[in-house]
């Protein structure tokens, strides 16, 4: 139960009791549990978006629920993906690295935060309610289970760092457990649709990985935090489409 208590601590903001600081390889050999924390941030914006649904208004509904969404997740994978869209204006892997590193938020990484959370407040206040509850269970468990995929098929871009202690405690039997996992979850949840969602979400991980690994040699824990907000997004377009020509 070590793993989980770690996947917790790293991937939440519950303070769950523990050391305060973690090492990496430490958070790599626990990335068999990062769909198990998925479903528990999945059932609470299940519950989440239930409540708010009776207090307010469709629209403010869904942005209740992305907002703790994210809060809850402390925008740890939301800076991953703003330090690697800024990465994006660097000339060359060293100077591409060197803006993941610095803190500050360039306007591409801005633009891109808004263009998500719109897009992602847009998905889930369109979805039908028959899906709703299932997809917001669904999509944050199939999403976590892509770093151990990702950190087994790519090197990383530097020896030293989170993202290559990370890579270098993921197990390889880390990525097929995962999977597993967020396999059962989607299919008991959202059935065809649900296996669907996975293959999409994994896929739009992979693409967003393949492209900065051949932009920086590798990839950092900035591009696997963004893989993560890449495939949630992914799977709720999904959602959003399957029932759109459902109808």
């Amino acid at each position: 139960m070590t793993g989980l208590v770690v996947a917790a601590r790293y991937l939440t903001i519950v303070p769950v009791p523990g050391p305060v600081r973690m090492s990496a390889d430490a958070l790599g050999r626990a990335a068999p549990w990062f769909p198990v924390i998925g479903i528990g941030i999945g059932g609470l914006l299940a519950l989440t978006d239930r409540v708010t649904q009776v207090f307010f208004p469709l629209l403010l509904a869904g942005l209740l629920t992305v907002t703790v969404w994210k809060l809850l997740t402390g925008g740890l994978h939301l800076d991953g993906l703003a330090d690697c869209l800024d990465s994006l204006g660097g000339r060359d892997a060293e100077q591409r690295l060197a803006i993941m590193r610095d803190s500050r938020i360039g306007a591409f990484g801005a633009l891109g935060l808004i263009l998500l959370l719109l897009l992602e407040i847009a998905a889930v206040t369109e979805m039908p309610p028959s899906l709703r509850s299932a997809a917001l269970l669904v999509v944050p468990t199939v999403a976590r289970a892509t770093p151990p995929l990702l950190a087994r098929v790519f090197s990383p871009a530097k020896q030293e760092g989170q993202g290559a202690a990370f890579g270098a405690g993921v197990g390889a039997l880390a990525a097929p457990i995962a999977l597993s996992i967020a396999l059962v979850v989607a299919i008991v949840a959202l059935r065809t649709l649900g296996l669907v969602v996975l293959v999409v979400s994994v896929l739009s991980a992979l693409v967003l990985a393949r492209f900065f690994a051949s932009r920086v040699s590798g990839i950092t824990g900035d591009v696997l935090g963004a893989a993560i907000e890449i495939a949630e997004l992914a799977g709720l377009l999904t959602v959003s489409a399957w029932s759109h020509l459902a109808r």
